[in-house]
């Protein structure tokens, strides 16, 4: 990882991991349809309305900031989308999920249904698009998969929701309900009685993102 010369107009493009994964199976599930932007690096409270030379330079020391390189993380890179919301709006919106961390034992379910704080002016909603739901490790699930969405790319997102490739054990799944069944191989465990990852959820209308640990809890010893 490097910075980029912030004197001249940069585009760096890389496939993630996840991109990768989807090239190297080569049955045409990579495709490129959107783009976001995101302003991860930017730390805003260097804006200075009280720079002595003036209007011009109020966001100098922002223009001057480094810029990382492109790197190939899904999980680390663009957490913090750009979004058009309504003039005048005066809070951000938030993912709600009912919980801040979330412990299942082997073989338990659950089904998450999100919800967005503070969005187009209503105290909550469900997003229109819908949201993706990232786990880090899915080895850690029998079932992950996402629902209530009937988008092409929802559809084919869900399909391969368990799937793993080499090294790439993340997996993203759409929906407006997500659903969660813990693994019951006791492999996995390694002779440890917990097995730990993330699940990251973000509002695909409004950009809000938020990330809760997931804990799975040995129950059996039987392989």
């Amino acid at each position: 990882m490097g910075y980029l010369n912030n004197q001249v107009v940069t585009v760096d493009a890389i496939l993630t991991k996840k991109g990768r994964e989807l090239l190297a199976q080569n049955d045409g599930s990579f495709r490129i349809t959107q783009f976001a932007l995101a302003d991860d690096e930017i730390d805003y409270t260097l804006y200075n309305p009280t720079n002595p030379q003036g209007s011009a330079y109020y966001g100098e020391a922002i223009d001057n900031m480094p810029l990382l390189e492109a790197f190939a993380d899904e999980n680390q890179i663009m957490k913090y989308k750009l979004a058009t919301l309504p003039r005048g709006t005066a809070v951000l919106p938030v993912i709600d999920l009912g919980y801040s961390a979330i412990t299942l034992k082997q073989g338990a379910s659950l089904a998450i249904t999100p919800q967005t704080l503070n969005y187009l002016g209503n105290t909550t909603a469900f997003e229109t698009s819908g949201y993706t739901a990232t786990i880090a490790d899915v080895r850690t699930m029998s079932t992950f998969n996402g629902i209530g969405i009937q988008s092409t790319a929802a559809q084919e997102q869900n399909t391969t929701s368990t799937t793993t490739l080499g090294t790439n054990v993340s997996s993203t799944v759409i929906g407006s309900q997500i659903n969660l069944t813990a693994t019951t191989v006791n492999t996995l465990f390694a002779g440890n009685s917990q097995l730990f990852s993330t699940l990251t959820v973000v509002g695909l209308d409004s950009g809000a993102r938020l990330t809760i640990p997931l804990t799975i809890t040995q129950t059996t010893t039987n392989s």
